[in-house]
């Protein structure tokens, strides 16, 4: 997914109220709208260096987005709403490895009345859902980890694709990881022990997970590499 205009680079002085952000230009103190609800763990020290869009938009209160932070060296894309964006470029794409030459890829699908997959799609009459979590997290130099705060909505997803099993779908879960330098993936089980005894289960039942790694830079973020998934 390319940026519609070129980023501003400043630097972060807080994120307060889940969905602002100060930000440092040049001489000037911006509020910049937050696209993503989580914890932001370790992303969120003054003075990170941050990257945002402007939007021109005349009804929108805030003229500025927050796209990317650079935390210990790492660019890491932080933009919750472009995940789907980036995942949808990959299919089309044929970027991810196991998901390639589907015959239609429909977003945002209906599975049930309280659940909604991200993807459903079709390859040689078989269907698929997939459903993608944003990974943004990263306590070593190598292992993105996921979730960054407790999440009983990604359990009930787990849960949901283990169901689309038993009606004949198969089900993917990809962890998108927006950091820059991953090499591999493991759920992060010391903050949500739940998630990942729920992970287990949806593994042995035929859940299939994958973890891909995105280029990111100011200009786009694309998907770039297949990253280990290393829990036991």
């Amino acid at each position: 997914m390319e940026f519609t205009k070129s980023l501003i680079k400043g630097k972060l002085i807080k994120r307060y109220k889940r969905f602002f952000v100060d930000v440092r230009l040049d001489k000037e103190v911006v509020v910049a709208h937050c696209p993503n609800t989580g914890s932001m763990k370790g992303l969120l020290n003054e003075g990170n260096e941050v990257y945002l869009l402007k939007n021109d938009d005349p009804k929108r209160k805030l003229k500025y987005g927050l796209e990317i932070i650079k935390a210990n060296k790492n660019l890491v894309g932080v933009n919750t709403h472009m995940a789907n964006k980036i995942v949808n470029h990959g299919l089309n794409n044929n970027l991810i490895k196991e998901l390639k030459n589907n015959n239609t890829i429909k977003p945002e699908v209906f599975f049930n009345k309280e659940t909604r997959f991200d993807f459903l799609i079709e390859k040689n009459k078989q269907k698929s859902f997939i459903e993608v979590k944003n990974v943004t997290l990263f306590r070593g130099k190598k292992t993105a980890e996921f979730p960054d705060a407790i999440t009983s909505r990604g359990s009930k997803h787990l849960l949901a694709l283990i169901d689309a099993i038993k009606k004949g779908y198969k089900s993917y879960l990809i962890f998108l990881v927006q950091v820059q330098n991953m090499e591999n993936f493991k759920i992060a089980k010391d903050i949500d022990s739940e998630y990942y005894k729920n992970y287990l289960i949806a593994k042995k039942a035929g859940v299939i997970f994958l973890a891909y790694r995105c280029k990111i830079s100011s200009k786009k973020i694309v998907i770039e590499k297949k990253l280990r998934i290393i829990n036991e």
